[in-house]
C-alpha cells in the first residue's frame, strides 16, 4: 500500500498467525487495510497474472509475442488520492484504465504533460519515462503490464560466460606493482586467446540456448488442469492448446526436444508430423492426429498430462 508518495510499513497493515502450528507472517489484515485506503491509501496487487485467469492469458500470450519476460499489476486508489510521487520504471509499462478515472502526469523532452485515463484507455510508458498519477473524484482501478526486457548486453554475457569461465583462475605474479610490463604482456596474450575464443562461438546455438532458457522457465499456467488430469482422453476427445503455451519443437538426431514454457520433453522423432498438427492450434482428436491409434493416444494424454493441450 502506497500513500501521498510514501510506500506504508507492511505492518500497518498485515498480521501474524499460525497454520497447524507453524508460524506466518504477512498475511494481509482486511480491517488495517480498508482503514488505510479509506484515509486516502493505493492498494496494489502485484503479480495479479498469478491470480486472475485473463491477465494469466494475457501475460502468457504476450511473453510469447515480444520474448520478454511480463508481470501484471493492479492499482486501487481512493477518490482524490495519489499513491507514488514522480518516478520512473526500469522496464516498459502499459497502463489501461478499468474503473474511474485518474489524470496523469508524463515527462517527456518538452516537459510535463497531462494525460487523463478513463475505463477504455491505455499508454504506453517507454522505460525511464518519469511518471505520476492523481484519482478524481471517483474510485480508480488500472492495471499495469510491465515488460521486464530481455537485453543485448544479458544475451552477450551468456552468450560468452563459458568462455570466461575457460579463463585460468590462478593467481597474478608477485612484483607486477614494481614491474607492471610483466603483467601487460601476459594479459595481451590472455585477451587474444579470449578474442579467438569468442570468435568461435558458435551465435546459432547460443542463440538455441535463449530461446530455450526462456521457454524452459516461465511459470506453469493450468487453470483446470485438475480437471484434465482426471479425465479419461479417448480417441474422440476434442483437446486444444492452452492459450500462451509454446510448442517449439528443437531436433536432437532421433530424438525431439519439446519445449513447453515452464520445462521441455522429449520424445521420439518420429513423433514429430503428430507435434506439427498440435502446433496448429486447432482443436483435435486423438484420431486425427497420423500416427497409429495406440500412438495418438498415449501422446496425447502425455501431452495433456503436460499441459500443453486441455480439454476443450
Amino acid at each position: 500500500m502506497a500513500r501521498d508518495g510514501q510506500v506504508l510499513p507492511e505492518s500497518t497493515y498485515t498480521r501474524s498467525a499460525t497454520l497447524a502450528g507453524k508460524p506466518l507472517t504477512g498475511l494481509v489484515d482486511g480491517r488495517k487495510a480498508l482503514a488505510l485506503f479509506a484515509d486516502g491509501a493505493t492498494v496494489v496487487f502485484q503479480g495479479l497474472q498469478r491470480y486472475w485467469a485473463p491477465l494469466t492469458r494475457l501475460v502468457a500470450e504476450l511473453e510469447l509475442e515480444l520474448g520478454h519476460p511480463c508481470q501484471a499489476n493492479a492499482y486501487l486508489t481512493p477518490p482524490g488520492a495519489q499513491g507514488f510521487a514522480v518516478h520512473s520504471d526500469s522496464h516498459d509499462v502499459f497502463v489501461f484504465q478499468t474503473a474511474g478515472s485518474k489524470l496523469w502526469e508524463v515527462h517527456g523532452q518538452d516537459g510535463p504533460e497531462e494525460v487523463l485515463l478513463e475505463p477504455g484507455l491505455s499508454m504506453y510508458l517507454p522505460t525511464g519515462t518519469p511518471h505520476a498519477a492523481r484519482a478524481q473524484q471517483t474510485v480508480s482501478l488500472h492495471v499495469t503490464i510491465g515488460i521486464n526486457q530481455l537485453t543485448w548486453r544479458g544475451l552477450v554475457e551468456r552468450t560468452v560466460a563459458q568462455v570466461l569461465k575457460d579463463v585460468p583462475d590462478t593467481h597474478l605474479p608477485a612484483g607486477y606493482l614494481d614491474e607492471p610490463g610483466q603483467l601487460s604482456a601476459t594479459l595481451a596474450d590472455r585477451l587474444a586467446e579470449l578474442a579467438d575464443a569468442v570468435r568461435s562461438v558458435d551465435a546459432d546455438r547460443a542463440v538455441e540456448s535463449e530461446v530455450r532458457r526462456f521457454l524452459t522457465s516461465r511459470p506453469p499456467r493450468l487453470p483446470g488442469g485438475l480437471h484434465d488430469v482426471l479425465a479419461d482422453v479417448t480417441g474422440d476427445t476434442r483437446l486444444v492448446r492452452r492459450p500462451g503455451h509454446p510448442c517449439v519443437l528443437l531436433d536432437r538426431g532421433d530424438r525431439v526436444e519439446v519445449l513447453l514454457g515452464d520445462r521441455s520433453l522429449t520424445v521420439p522423432a518420429w513423433v514429430r508430423p503428430a507435434l506439427d498438427v498440435v502446433r496448429s492450434g486447432d482443436v483435435l482428436r486423438p484420431v486425427d492426429l497420423p500416427l497409429d491409434a495406440r500412438s495418438n493416444l498415449v501422446l496425447c494424454r502425455r501431452l495433456v498430462r503436460e499441459g500443453l493441450l486441455a480439454i476443450a
